[in-house]
This record gives C-alpha cells, structure tokens and sequence, in this order.
C-alpha cells in the first residue's frame, strides 16, 4: 500500500555558478555553488535535509592522471540520472544571492566530474527538494548524530538551530570507520589527525560540541557513534521531553539511534538514504515503509517526496 499525502513544494530548476571546490582530504571536498536572483529565492528558505538533484552528465572527465585505478573504469560510464545532494551549509549573502555548500566524496563517474568543477564553472540543479527536520517545542537538548557522508545535513542543522534556537544545546556525535574517513576540519582549518580530541572546525562555528568516535580508534574514541551517544544519554541524564535526536548516516546506524532513542523515550528523526533518480516522486524508486497512524498496518512513502527526513518511530527498520 502507497501512502499519498505527499506536501506540495516550491522549487526551481537552476544553473549555480561555482565560487570553490575545496579538497578536505584525498577524496573529500566541499563545493560552494552561488545562485542568483529566482534561484536565490527558492533556495533561501532551504531547511536542513533537504536536497537537491544535480545534473552531471555535461561535466568534463578529469585527466587520467588525476584518477585513481579503482575509479578508471567508472569515469568512462555514461551518467543518465540526476545525483541527489544535500547541503552542509546554505548562506543568504543577500536578497539576490545565496550560496550552497555540499560536501561530497569521490566514489563514482558522478563524483569524480565534480571533482574537476572549478570557479566560474556552471551547474544545473533542481530544488531544493523533500521534507527537513524540524525543531519541535520546549527542547533543551539536541543530539546531532552524523555517521560517514551523513555529515552534510547535520552540519547545516548545527548552524540552524544555533540562528534560530540558541538555547538548545547542541553536541554533535561523529563517527566513521577511521581518520581518513572524516569528512572535516579541526580547529585549526587542517584535517582531522589521528590525535583524540579534536574539536571539528564546522561544529565549533556553529557553538556545537564534538564527539568524534572511530571503528578503529584511528581518531577520537574508538567504537561506533551510536555507543557514544548512548554514553552521554546515560552519564548526562536528560529528561526524554526535553531532549530531541537527529541522525543522518548508514541505515544499520540510523536503526541502532533509533533503537536507543526509543529504549530512552527521546524524539528521533532521521535522514534516510535512498537511490533517488528523480527526486520529485515520479520514478517510484525510493519507497519506504512505515507504519501508518493509528494502525498496526504499513505503507510505503516516497523518501524523496515524504522524506527524506522520517520520525524514526515511524518506520519499519
């Protein structure tokens, strides 16, 4: 069964002008697109976890020599589908321009394109798409969890709550499988060393605490994010009422914060990940089940439509 009540959204077909390209690591970068005037509008009121879907197929193939063995074959594939991304950051520079920040990581034929875009370069998107979170009423305490490439809306909810709600306190928990796979920056503007406790550049803007938590221990404290959290639930002892989780990140993970939210009585919202080939729900290709209201039956949504932000209680992990 298909749940339809799918809100209705403003968007924009748009071409944003690259201002940078920024590489974090080897394979992390950050790029910071401009648009202007109508695109500058709809985008404007971007809430974080939502998302926009760019097209990558006119974007030049780096030279051979920037591309790695593993990625050799991939750069010659024919891109068909737009790609979805979310934003780290949205700036509203003035009335008549805003900028985009997204974090990517290079892992295919779509990313490695993106690799190459340089300043002045252009890029056409679509946006900005689905549904966000939100910040419900009376909250004291938001836990902002972040596994791997789940970085990007949470880094743009840290910025949000802080403009819109400086009195919730934030603490971001970050986790990946080790210190090369932390799409960040330490205080100091360098990449994230192998040395425990560094604070994240991007978290420390936004007046948020970081966590940082490694499979191998390779950075911060070593075991998985989700056991961090649960740590400060437990040593901190937060009413449930008062408190609120967001997660975005690898679906085992999303389940297991939800899984601690529920056993703690917290709110928990997550970012799902989906293939999302339109974006505007037409190809039916990124369905989710949940339970539906006031019932014990299922239905599915679309996660780019209805989502890709879920009340965690809500779906069928």
């Amino acid at each position: 069964m298909t749940c339809k009540n799918h809100p209705v959204m403003t968007k924009a077909l748009c071409r944003a002008t690259v201002a940078d390209n920024l590489s974090i690591s080897e394979n992390f970068y950050r790029l910071k697109l401009l648009l202007k005037g109508n695109c500058a509008k709809s985008f404007s009121s971007t809430l974080p976890g939502q998302f926009a879907e760019f097209e990558l197929s006119g974007l030049s193939v780096p030279d051979k020599a920037q591309i790695s063995e593993n990625l050799s074959d991939a750069s010659q594939r024919t891109l068909m589908l737009r790609r979805p991304f979310s934003f780290a950051d949205v700036t509203i520079v003035d009335r008549q321009n805003v900028t985009l920040d997204v974090l990517y990581c290079v892992l295919g034929p779509g990313t490695l394109r993106m690799k190459n875009l340089k300043p002045g370069d252009e890029i056409n998107l679509i946006g900005p798409l689905g549904n966000g979170f939100s910040i419900p009423k009376n909250k004291k305490h938001a836990l902002l969890v972040a596994g791997g490439m789940g970085a990007p809306p949470i880094q743009h909810l840290a910025k949000y709550i802080q403009k819109n709600y400086p009195n919730i306190e934030k603490i971001a928990f970050v986790g990946a499988k080790s210190v090369s796979e932390l799409p960040y920056f330490n205080i100091d503007r360098k990449v994230i060393t192998a040395q425990a406790g560094d604070a994240i550049a991007e978290f420390n803007a936004s007046a948020t605490k970081s966590i940082i938590t490694t499979d191998d221990g390779s950075a911060g404290t070593k075991g998985f994010v989700t056991e961090a959290m649960e740590k400060w639930i437990i040593d901190n002892a937060p009413p449930g009422r008062e408190c609120v989780i967001y997660a975005c990140g690898p679906e085992p993970m999303l389940k297991s914060v939800a899984r601690i939210a529920k056993k703690h009585a917290i709110e928990c919202q997550v970012s799902l990940e989906r293939r999302m080939a339109c974006g505007i729900g037409l190809c039916q290709s990124c369905a989710v089940e949940v339970i539906m209201p006031d019932s014990d039956k299922t239905c599915y949504k679309l996660c780019c439509k209805d989502g890709p932000v879920f009340d965690a209680e809500k779906i069928v992990w």
